[in-house]
Formats: C-alpha cells, sequence, structure tokens
C-alpha cells in the first residue's frame, strides 16, 4: 500500500499545476485521473484557450512549467471593453513598464507542458484510473483504486471539476444557477492583426469575446468565447464555417477584417455554482470542484490556479511547523484565506453577466455611462487592471514568482 502526503483526484490543469507546486516544495503527492493522455494530449482535444493571469504565469514559472510554454502563448497587451458596437470603449492599457496583463495559450499548450513536467517530477501521477471507495477519518485518508491498488494519504483533494463526486459525497451542498447561455468556443485567422488586444463586446445575447492567439503559418489568430442564448448553440454549431465566420463577422463590425479557416466549434453550457465550504475532514476542494464561474472575466481558471497557490504555501509551511497535510489548522486556513476572494469575483461576473445582459435603449444607455465612468476614473480603472492580472489582495508567494 503506497502512501503520500497529498492523494489529488483529477489531473487537469488544476490538479496537475496543484501537484508540481507541492513536489517542488518536497511533499509528496498521487494523482488519479481516469482521462487517457492519448486523448487528452491530441490535437484534436478540446479546442479551448485560456487567459493566464500575469500573477499565475510567475506561479507557472516559478514551478518550471513556463520554460516549456514558451513561444507558444501571445500576451494580453490592452483589453477593450464595448457594449455592442458603439463608441465609447473601456480600454485597459498597462504602463510600458508594467508589463503584459496576461497571456493566451491553448489549453493543448497548457496540458502538453503540465503533463512533460509531471513526467520528470516526483508526482506519481496514475492515468485512466479512479478512485472507487474513498474514506477519510481523523487518522487519514485510505482509497480503493479502480486497478484495485489501494493508496493511503494525509489529505485528499478534490480537482475533479464541476460535477465533483467527491464534492458531493462530502455533503458540501453548492450554490448553483444555469445562465441560458451556451458558450460557443474556436478559433479563426484574421486579415488584420489583433496587436495582442482582447476584445470583450457586450450583447444582450451574451459576451462575445475575441482572444489573441500567437499567428501560425496560415496568419493572425483569435480564439472566440460567444455567448449566445442557449437553444441558438446548435444552430450556430451546425452552420458551414463560411456561415459561422460571416455572424462572427457582424458582430465584430468588420475590424479585424476578412475572417477564414476557422477550426472546429464546441459548445458548453454556461452555468454559476458555488460550494458552501471548500474544505472538511481531511478534505480541500480546489478549481471547479469548489466554484464555477461565467467566462465574461476569463478568470475562471485564475481562481483555480489562486487556490493552488494558497493551498500549497498553507502546507509547505505547515510541514515546517510539523503539521501533516491534513491537519485541521491548515485546513481551515486555507478556508479562510480563500473564501472571500472567490465569493467576490464569482459575485461580480455575475453581476456583469446580468447587467449587460438586460435588453432595451435605457440599459445600453447605463451601459455605456458606467463604461466612460471607469475610463474616466483612474484609481478605478487601476484596480480593474489588477484583478485582471491576479494581483489584488494577499497574494500568495508563489503567485508573486517568490518559491515558499
Amino acid at each position: 500500500m503506497q502512501h503520500a502526503d497529498v492523494l489529488i483526484l483529477g489531473g487537469g490543469l488544476v490538479g496537475a499545476t496543484l501537484a508540481l507546486a507541492l513536489d517542488r516544495h518536497g511533499i509528496s503527492t498521487i494523482v488519479v485521473d481516469p482521462a487517457d493522455p492519448a486523448v487528452t494530449l491530441s490535437a484534436g482535444f478540446d479546442g479551448r484557450a485560456s487567459a493566464i493571469a500575469s500573477a499565475s504565469h510567475r506561479m507557472l514559472e516559478a514551478i518550471g512549467v513556463a520554460d516549456r510554454l514558451r513561444g507558444q502563448g501571445c500576451a494580453i497587451r490592452q483589453i477593450r471593453v464595448s457594449d455592442g458596437l458603439e463608441p465609447g470603449a473601456l480600454d485597459f492599457i498597462p504602463d510600458a513598464d508594467d508589463g503584459a496583463l496576461g497571456t493566451m495559450y491553448e489549453n493543448r499548450a497548457l496540458r502538453r507542458a503540465l503533463a512533460d513536467s509531471m513526467s520528470e517530477s516526483n508526482v506519481d501521477f496514475r492515468p485512466l484510473t479512479r478512485a472507487v471507495e474513498v474514506d477519510r477519518s481523523a487518522s487519514g485518508v485510505r482509497a480503493t483504486l479502480s486497478d484495485g491498488s489501494m493508496v493511503t494519504a494525509s489529505l485528499l483533494v478534490a480537482a475533479e471539476g464541476r460535477n465533483s463526486p467527491t464534492r458531493a459525497a462530502a455533503g458540501i451542498t453548492t450554490a448553483n444557477w444555469r445562465y441560458d447561455h451556451a458558450a460557443i468556443i474556436g478559433a479563426f485567422h484574421h486579415e488584420r492583426p489583433h496587436e495582442s488586444i482582447a476584445f470583450e463586446i457586450f450583447y444582450p445575447t451574451g459576451p462575445f469575446a475575441l482572444l489573441p492567439l500567437v499567428d501560425d503559418d496560415d496568419g493572425h489568430r483569435c480564439a472566440i468565447v460567444w455567448s449566445v442564448k442557449q437553444a441558438q448553440g446548435p444552430a450556430l454549431l451546425k452552420l458551414s464555417d463560411r456561415a459561422f465566420l460571416a455572424e462572427a463577422e457582424k458582430r465584430m463590425g468588420g475590424f479585424l477584417g476578412t475572417l477564414y479557416k476557422a477550426s472546429p466549434r464546441a459548445s458548453y453550457p454556461l452555468g454559476f455554482h458555488h460550494a458552501a465550504t471548500i474544505t472538511a475532514e481531511r478534505l480541500a476542494l480546489v478549481g471547479d470542484a469548489a466554484h464555477g464561474i461565467h467566462p465574461i472575466a476569463g478568470q475562471g481558471l485564475n481562481l483555480g490556479f489562486r487556490d493552488v497557490a494558497a493551498l500549497a504555501e498553507v502546507l509547505v509551511e505547515g510541514r515546517r511547523l510539523g503539521l501533516e497535510a491534513g491537519d485541521a489548522q491548515l485546513l481551515d486556513r486555507y478556508r479562510r484565506w480563500r473564501s472571500l476572494d472567490t465569493m467576490m469575483v464569482a459575485g461580480a461576473t455575475d453581476v456583469l453577466t446580468r447587467l449587460f445582459g438586460i435588453p432595451g435603449r435605457t440599459a445600453s444607455t447605463v451601459r455605456r455611462f458606467g463604461i466612460s465612468a471607469v475610463n474616466a476614473i483612474p484609481p478605478l480603472k487601476d484596480r480593474f487592471m489588477a484583478e485582471a492580472r491576479g494581483e489584488s489582495g494577499a497574494l500568495p508567494r508563489l503567485l508573486q514568482g517568490m518559491t515558499i
């Protein structure tokens, strides 16, 4: 029977990052994941892209992952927010010496970098495996895996995503609702350069986001996250590439010129959930197992990375004090550290989603007034940019680019 300090259920972007952060600081982990790496690392799996905030990127640098991503990301040097195509956009442009607001990576590049890093670490990664029985008690964690083996640990971490069975088994309730929206995701090439600008265009039917990707041999590229009414999602997916690009070009007003070479598209239902608590006896929730938000501000994955940085710091400092990873004092510190931040970000994205979804000329006038007001108040604008960078609140050391 093998023992580790931490047993992580879920080897996605958040679970793998946590394992590497802990391994970097001498805390042993076993990562159990039911997915097949031959599928998840293939070129055609999951066409999504993620905006990695500058603070999150510093953590990837600190744990040795960022080097494997070199040349695969596009810096976000400006964010432009507008209510439809009306004049009066809000531009978030950092000072020249402040660096980029974040970096866009295709998820497949992130997964590959994390997988390669784990293969060269001491992380005990067990793909194509699931926990069929888990027992948590005051003395520790014991799990029976689908391959028949048994493992023990001091702490169990659920990184299984929105529908976490571990969260449900622990009796942790969630506040949750659907937005009646679906996100159409994909990518395309375009005639004019994006100049490293991320565009967020709000329509009553949902936000339309264009996210800069690195150019390739075929030209300039952007990822798209197009929120539409749930009932409209299937129809958009059925459109031919030419028809889809024509519809997208209408929403953009042609500011990137002719669109071409659309990637395969996928649709995801959009909703909100927030766990009542992120800890229980010898259990911690991270990432989407703890909270799920609308992609309106591109903060979902970054919230998960903030969970990783905080939990890693709590566990590493606890180890120095002679406490085991599942100690109740450490879990309470993690809960207190993360609860307020996740609730504030989740609440803010929910309010924005509802505000920008109100139809009518009066609502549009109010939104444009709000955009103009933020544009005219530098301290408020700076606060929004700090949030975009992931630099608000009490930052864990990894998000500052330091080892713990």
